[in-house]
């Protein structure tokens, strides 16, 4: 069916349950069987500190990065804690990451001043050379606590002052018993990360399960580079990767690879010029 391009196609998602609802139903509206694994899980971090204090300042800092949509959520619900209006934030200039942390800052009332076409740190970085953030910017990061140092790292690097504040940590997710059968199996067609972390608590999650019919038989879906060189880094291949990385687009990557492998296998003529390729 055209409308259901992924009917008869079983895609694992292991974003937490919290933050899956977009991927699930993307995959879901496109006829998908989608079985969800959480690896991950959202917490508070142990302390407010620094965000509160970088909250009661902001109209210190020159720039606001926000580097996912959880950050965005978890930075404004505390602006709100602490009785401190979102408009607050137009002060300063605000950068994010990519469409879809973007998009939550536009629910919130906050219009980003730049969005990367790579999103990925190394992109706000590439573009924060072109606007002349360095020495004696003063920057804030409200992000994961364990996100990667690449960003804050640079800047401090070309002069800026640059403030991290954790807004949350990414915890293990407890995974699902009944897919964990699925994927013992090897019944599953697709698998998807949307993060290192997903990985590497899916291996944590799945440690003493043999997963070797899963691997021989299921398609490994990433969200980006960044995920998919964690993935790599542990020997597994990527079959899959969004070029642009939201749900969105793995969702229609999935889709684009699905009707590859059915037009090889209905080909006779693609077989023939791609027989040695295994």
């Amino acid at each position: 069916m055209m409308d259901a391009p992924l009917a008869g196609t079983s895609v694992v998602v292991t974003r937490s349950r919290a933050q899956a609802g977009a991927l699930v139903d993307a995959l879901s509206a496109l006829g998908a069987e989608v079985l969800e694994f959480p690896t991950i899980a959202r917490a508070e971090p142990e302390s407010w500190d620094a965000a509160d204090e970088a909250i009661r300042t902001l109209a210190a800092y020159d720039w606001v990065v926000f580097t996912s949509a959880n950050a965005v959520e978890t930075f404004v619900a505390r602006m709100e804690a602490l009785g401190v209006d979102v408009s607050t934030l137009a002060a300063c200039r605000v950068a994010a990451v990519g469409p879809a942390t973007a998009a939550r800052c536009s629910e919130h009332g906050i219009e980003p001043d730049y969005v990367p076409d790579d999103h990925r740190a190394e992109g706000v970085i590439d573009g924060f050379a072109e606007r002349g953030v360095g020495a004696g910017s003063r920057v804030l990061v409200p992000r994961a606590l364990e996100a990667r140092e690449i960003l804050p790292d640079t800047l401090r690097e070309r002069g800026a002052r640059v403030d991290v504040a954790p807004v949350y940590r990414t915890v293990r997710g407890a995974g699902e018993p009944a897919v964990l059968e699925r994927l013992a199996e090897g019944s599953v067609d697709v698998v998807t990360f949307t993060s290192p972390s997903t990985f590497r608590n899916f291996l944590v999650l799945t440690e003493g399960v043999d997963l070797s019919r899963l691997w021989k038989r299921a398609t490994v879906a990433s969200i980006g580079p960044v995920t998919s060189d964690a993935i790599r880094a542990q020997g597994r291949e990527v079959h899959i990767e969004a070029e642009e990385y939201t749900a969105a687009r793995l969702a229609e990557a999935i889709v684009a690879h699905v009707a590859g492998e059915s037009e090889t296998t209905a080909s006779p003529s693609a077989d023939a010029a791609e027989g040695d390729g295994s």
